[in-house]
């Protein structure tokens, strides 16, 4: 392995194709053996979702030569399907250097004869997911590392359906850059001379106004805004990302008059100066937007994380003060209101449905059950639920009225196949209307769903297992989850158990068993008695293993003494692998 990593340096300090600036880089972290296998011990993993690494020199982090590696990969993968001529769109955020990476994917494309459909400045990851259905492409590239910290960045790689690339096709990319050298098999043309040429194309304002279009034809109750437009106030924050222009734009079109940004964080800046982490599941996020809603008396603030895929909010209380409404809490609410509004209205769709994921609140089993709506329950990834939508398509039956995950991603819509915070910033503002025309606030109308269908709760844990034996240690866990599964949870009977891994959903009190009809996954799923659900997975991306508890109570306190009582039960289960 240390030959391995030190030929890989050297290699990369004596190629000619190599820039000076990245060679410089190297010679100064010579002698740090450490550093160097950091960057070097192997390649960043391609999988569903692309890559993702901080930006550096070296085969494990983000810098041209792997996204051009990564994009090589891509382009056999499409040269290998013939389908050259439906082109790829590109779209980046406001990352350091997303626009030098979006424009080496292209180049490398051009290189291979494949046609590119390229923003000309950053767009939110929705109107790149919506820009490969709207022009017809094989497949799509982003370069954004969504709401991680300034230091990284990443390449989301999309197919023909508009979602994130298929395992399977994900594969092929992967064993295609294991079977090419980074610098010598890698194609690659002048940029601006395939923009001169018509391989690269430049798109944009067209795009927008169809892809706006497509927004607002979500919207349930557009009256709603009017009623109320002269009053209500929106801080907003796209957090110095790719949002600072759709969302206050898809806001002015429903008719919101009042939009009050936060100033400094409305300008693009890979820097993200001021917020150690610009992910607005964090209250950090806001401190700058609840200084701005302070000052002008607002109700509500809107955050957009750095690719505007993922929308956080804060609303005020009945006490003054300010609180973070989660992703659970705020998928529950939109699908209620969106239930609501189409049936005072009259114009629910026939045969309607939403999707969410295994780790997303029980509650919106709940609503759908008592409102006739069919839930659908998919693995952790948006991809899946796009693959909903898509059968739900090709069979011409069921009415998509949304999907979500508890990670603060929301889709209303078949435009596009991945979460977005544009309709959901606009769907959001169009609630938080509806209510206020009643004098409620969003957290009056969070406390009104909890009288009406009962108070749930979720709470996530994560162990970290690093060192050498942390993937064995993980692996332990899972294992005896799997074949010594607990027959009872803190006194609570264990009625179901799912094993995604094996396919198969037990009946523990008399061993029947069925298919899931879920992809393959490491994940266990405990559904007990009454209703409350634990699902326990590893980590995609670090060495963790995650315990989700969703339970329902009478009151948040009930609910909350209910998971301790859960973690304390369950952590004795697997104390001894930790």
């Amino acid at each position: 392995m240390e030959n391995y990593i030190t030929e890989n340096y050297e290699k990369w300090l004596s190629s000619p194709v190599v820039d000076e600036a990245t060679k410089a880089e190297l010679r100064a972290v010579r002698g740090d053996e450490n550093e160097i296998k950091s960057r070097f011990v192997s390649y960043l993993s391609f999988g569903t979702a692309g890559l993702r690494g901080t930006m550096a020199a070296g085969t494990n982090r983000m810098n041209v030569y792997t996204v051009a590696h990564a994009t090589q990969g891509l382009a056999d993968l499409i040269l290998g399907c013939g389908a050259a001529d439906r082109g790829v769109a590109i779209a980046y955020d406001s990352r350091n250097n997303s626009r030098l990476f979006a424009e080496t994917a292209a180049s490398v494309l051009a290189a291979n004869g494949i046609h590119v459909y390229f923003f000309e400045s950053l767009r939110p990851t929705p109107v790149l997911s919506f820009a490969v259905r709207h022009h017809g492409c094989i497949a799509g590239i982003n370069i954004t590392a969504s709401h991680n910290p300034k230091e990284y960045n990443g390449y989301k790689a999309y197919w023909e359906d508009g979602a994130q690339l298929p395992p399977d096709h994900a594969d092929v990319v992967a064993r295609s850059m294991a079977s090419v050298d980074i610098f010598a098999d890698v194609k690659k043309t002048d940029f601006d001379a395939a923009v001169k040429s018509g391989t690269v194309e430049m798109i944009g304002s067209e795009t927008d106004e169809a892809y706006l279009s497509c927004v607002l034809e979500q919207a349930v109750n557009p009256d709603a805004v009017r009623a109320v437009a002269d009053t209500l106030k929106i801080v907003y924050t796209p957090l110095y990302g790719a949002g600072y222009r759709m969302v206050p734009e898809i806001l002015s079109r429903i008719g919101i008059k009042h939009i009050c940004p936060v100033p400094e964080q409305m300008i693009p800046n890979g820097d993200f100066t001021g917020i150690k982490n610009p992910n607005p599941e964090f209250k950090e996020a806001f401190v700058r937007g609840l200084e701005v809603a302070r000052e002008v008396g607002s109700d509500l603030i809107i955050a957009t994380d750095p690719d505007c895929d993922r929308v956080g909010v804060m609303v005020r209380t009945k006490s003054g003060e300010f609180v973070t409404i989660s992703g659970n809490q705020m998928g529950a609410m939109l699908l209620d209101y969106i239930i609501t509004a189409y049936r005072e209205r009259g114009t629910m769709p026939p045969e309607p449905y939403a999707v969410k994921t295994i780790v997303t609140t029980e509650m919106v089993s709940r609503i759908c059950a008592e409102n006739g709506v069919t839930l659908h329950n998919v693995l952790t990834g948006f991809k899946f639920i796009g693959e909903v939508i898509k059968k739900s398509e090709q069979s011409g039956h069921g009415s998509f009225l949304l999907g979500f995950e508890e990670s603060y991603g929301y889709l209303k819509g078949t435009y596009a196949r991945d979460k977005d915070a544009v309709v959901a910033s606009m769907l959001i503002a169009e609630m938080a209307s509806f209510y206020a025309a009643r004098g409620m606030t969003l957290a009056d109308a969070l406390d009104s769903l909890y009288s009406r269908y009962g108070c749930y709760r979720e709470h996530t844990v994560s162990i970290t297992m690093s060192g050498l034996d942390g993937a064995e240690r993980i692996a332990a866990v899972m294992h005896r989850l799997r074949h010594d599964a607990p027959s009872d949870v803190a006194g609570v009977r264990v009625t179901h158990v799912r094993d995604y891994l094996a396919g198969t959903v037990t009946e523990t009190a008399t061993g029947k068993q069925e298919g899931t009809g879920l992809p393959s996954s490491d994940v266990m799923y405990y559904s007990l008695e009454g209703g409350d659900v634990i699902v326990v997975r590893p980590s995609g991306t670090e060495p963790k293993i995650k315990f989700y508890y969703l339970v329902g109570d009478v009151s948040a306190e009930a609910a909350d003494a209910k998971i301790k009582t859960y973690i304390a039960a369950i952590s004795r289960f697997y104390e001894n692998e930790i």
